[in-house]
């Protein structure tokens, strides 16, 4: 069985002349197969249209993708696909190519051995001094370029520390290198604003969506750090950890409080809801 596919064929390679090597100019999508069955479909999707829909690349036919999906993952109960669509080969210089010829990879991964304990007891995080450039025009967007996350990851080596969290500009709280951001003050549940930078998780969405459904008070908004200081119960999501406790942030020490263990069981039921059979 292959484990990669190029524009549908079993490759490894892709033309030194595709524009994802010299620009990043593509999106992505890191999807969890579990059971045989890729979870958060329709949610990886809609953020694939929108994210080639921002950067005018020709979104792939989504039945075709979710055939390379079936190939790639078959036989494996659990893993990871990745999903990548560049705008394709173009000659030197930034002005894409017109037509574009997108390049289409789906790369099955194996599933990272997460300890248990992270989603029973929690985990630690820190602060990280990279911070996040303003565009709201790649807002929200999982772009190829990733420069940002991979120069705050390499700010520590320390593995009882499993996430960095990164501010913009201006201070604000926006996400982990990896991961979206929660809060809870006084019953409160509190997610940064991401119109200016950051990525908006599959995740965060279903997590939203179970608060909405618990009727459990949401605020979408620039957060300052403050918060984070003075919060009781902090978590970060996404679409491979679900959703893991914060029990440390530098000095800062958390519960996994009551409003997490209810969106922790809410979403075991909306995530099988969302799976694609």
């Amino acid at each position: 069985m292959n484990s990669v596919l190029i524009n549908g064929q079993a490759l490894e390679q892709i033309p030194v002349t595709d524009r994802a090597l010299h620009y990043g100019d593509g999106v992505f999508e890191t999807i969890a197969v579990i059971n045989g069955a890729p979870r958060l479909w329709e949610k990886h999707l809609s953020r694939l249209q929108k994210g080639c829909d921002r950067l005018s690349i020709p979104m792939p036919h989504r039945d075709l993708l979710r055939e390379e999906v079936a190939q790639v993952s078959r036989d494996q109960a659990t893993c990871v696909v990745k999903i990548i669509v560049s705008r394709g080969s173009g000659g030197r210089g930034y002005r894409p190519p017109v037509p574009a010829a997108p390049t289409r990879l789906v790369i099955r991964y194996p599933f990272p051995d997460y300890p248990p304990s992270r989603a029973a007891e929690g985990v630690e995080i820190r602060l990280c001094e990279t911070t996040l450039g303003c565009n709201p025009r790649l807002a929200g967007i999982k772009h190829l370029n990733r420069l940002e996350q991979v120069l705050a990851r390499s700010e520590w080596d320390d593995d009882t520390v499993v996430e960095g969290l990164m501010l913009d500009s201006e201070g604000h709280l926006i996400d982990g290198t990896m991961s979206n951001l929660f809060m809870v003050l006084d019953g409160v549940l509190y997610t940064p604003d991401l119109s200016r930078c950051g990525v908006e998780g599959v995740m965060r969405s279903l997590v939203i969506e179970a608060a909405h459904h618990d009727n459990i008070p949401l605020r979408i908004e620039p957060l300052k750090l403050s918060l984070l200081k003075s919060a009781q119960e902090v978590f970060i999501t996404n679409a491979l950890i679900g959703i893991w406790p914060v029990i440390c942030c530098g000095e800062n020490r958390y519960a996994a409080g009551l409003i997490t263990r209810q969106l922790q069981h809410q979403l075991v039921s909306l995530m099988e809801e969302t799976s694609c059979a």
